[in-house]
């Protein structure tokens, strides 16, 4: 393709996007097409030749765009925002056009530097002290595994470059609330630690971890001859949002002597409202933290924001340095190389770099409080609806609800829950989560999109009522 003809294709392109944007409500919130039917519309084998880029976007319309379900649409209560704002769009945008690959910072200076400074504005946004550095990974999968590998090392005394964990004399434990996201299970399985080293702590009434059952847990297990490694408390837990007591955490966690991780992927966005911070009370106890940028703050996705007290423990793990990457100049800057398990990396800063310019601060405050109210007015007019409850403290845009009828038997009430749910998503008028919680059936409701306004709330609570009671009446009465 030339350049003139990416200038053509280039325009078009971003027509299409800015037209559905403007669109979005048209669509059916949730794809509704049936397992492999993108595939069967597909060619089976590559073309030989080069076709129009004019095919791509027929397919685009005819074929890709019924098989997605539509994050940034006004009516996207699912899982968790993960909003994409045009502005972010445009820097990732940049960053694919610019082509440039981030091995050193001398292989793109710019890369690094933007970067550092992208990173340093969210610690100052998100309330953080000059003791934390900042890198951006892809997820926070990543993040926590990245964490989960320093503890390990710190523990083991950098067991990697002897005989690793096959060497150590007592297994080394892992902490984590009940409610933790399952990608701690999985980052404590990658970094070797083996599901039978990972502690469930128990957690209250609020779902939060309890501090005395980590103490607790963790003297048995040094009794019992084991190594305590690491705790991994959240702030923003993925069913209910629930926030685990930082401070009295952090404080157990520096008794023992292991490595304070905190999970706040979803709530971190939060911490640029100073009312929020109080979920963030003994942040500063912690050696690293994850927030992920690419969810409800608006960084086009992937952009995970982690975050160290002290670098030297993920650099030492980290760090590659083969001949053909060394410079004159690497004593005097940031090889980002050895922050992450990549070696190389995209010019991901731009996205968080772009949103934040065209925001600020203040723009960035006004829609998540927007979204906070939101949720407050759903949850107060579900709470005084008769059978209908409100099951977790809703501390920032997640609010979890179940239907409850006085004549619907108790043992039908999971399937009940799960039918108006799959009914309304069928619908095409809005999109949310069904879960557990406590081993029964719910629904969330995540609010949070960048086009989701008081309007779309209140009726996403009407096509609730409406399509619940039709489901009640038609499939279990």
């Amino acid at each position: 393709m030339t350049p003139e003809q990416f200038r053509e294709y280039g325009h078009q392109l971003i027509d299409m996007i800015a037209d559905y944007r403007n669109d979005l409500s048209d669509f059916p919130v949730m794809s509704t097409v049936s397992p492999g039917s993108i595939k069967q519309q597909l060619p089976t084998q590559p073309p030989v030749n080069g076709e129009d880029f004019q095919a791509v976007f027929q397919d685009m319309k005819q074929i890709i765009m019924p098989g997605l379900s539509h994050w940034q649409h006004p009516g996207f209560f699912g899982y968790f925002p993960s909003n994409s704002e045009l502005s972010s769009v445009l820097g990732d945008y940049l960053s694919t056009g610019l082509g440039v690959l981030g091995l050193s910072w001398q292989s793109s200076p710019a890369m690094t530097e933007v970067e550092e400074v992208a990173t340093d504005w969210m610690r100052q946004m998100v309330g953080l002290s000059e003791g934390w550095q900042g890198v951006i990974q892809d997820t926070a999968s990543t993040s926590t595994l990245v964490a989960l590998i320093s503890a390990r090392e710190k523990a083991s005394q950098y067991a990697l470059v002897k005989g690793g964990l096959q060497a150590q004399r007592a297994p080394l434990m892992i902490y984590v609330s009940a409610h933790a996201h399952s990608s701690v299970d999985k980052a404590a399985l990658l970094a070797g630690f083996g599901k039978d080293n990972i502690r469930y702590i128990e957690t209250d009434a609020d779902f939060s971890m309890i501090p005395s059952a980590l103490a607790k847990t963790i003297a048995d297990d040094i009794a019992a001859g084991l190594h305590p490694c690491a705790v991994v408390a959240t702030t923003g837990t993925t069913t209910t949002t629930a926030v685990d007591p930082l401070s009295a955490i952090g404080d157990i966690a520096h008794e023992y002597g292991i490595w304070f991780h905190v999970d706040s992927a979803m709530a971190g966005s939060a911490m640029i409202l100073p009312e929020c911070r109080w979920m963030w009370d003994g942040i500063e106890k912690a050696d690293s933290l994850v927030l992920n940028a690419h969810k409800w703050l608006g960084a086009t996705f992937d952009l995970s924001l982690y975050y160290v007290k002290d670098p030297e423990h993920l650099i030492r793990v980290m760090s590659t340095n083969p001949s053909y990457l060394q410079s004159n100049v690497d004593s005097e800057v940031k090889n980002l190389r050895d922050w992450g398990i990549p070696l190389g990396r995209r010019f991901r800063a731009l996205k968080l770099w772009c949103l934040i310019r065209d925001q600020g601060v203040t723009g960035l405050q006004k829609r998540l409080r927007r979204d906070m109210a939101n949720a407050q007015w759903f949850a107060k007019t579900v709470s005084s609806t008769p059978d209908w409850e409100v099951l977790a403290p809703v501390h920032l845009q997640t609010v979890c609800i179940r239907f409850t009828p006085n004549n619907l038997p108790t043992n039908q009430l999971d399937d009940f829950t799960k039918a108006w749910a799959d009914a309304l998503n069928h619908s095409g008028l809005a999109y949310v989560t069904p879960a557990t919680l406590n081993g029964q059936w719910m629904v969330r409701i995540s609010i949070g999109a960048i086009h989701t306004e008081e309007e779309h709330v209140k009726a996403l609570w009407a096509n609730i009522l409406q399509i619940s009671q039709q489901v009640l009446q038609q499939q279990f009465l």
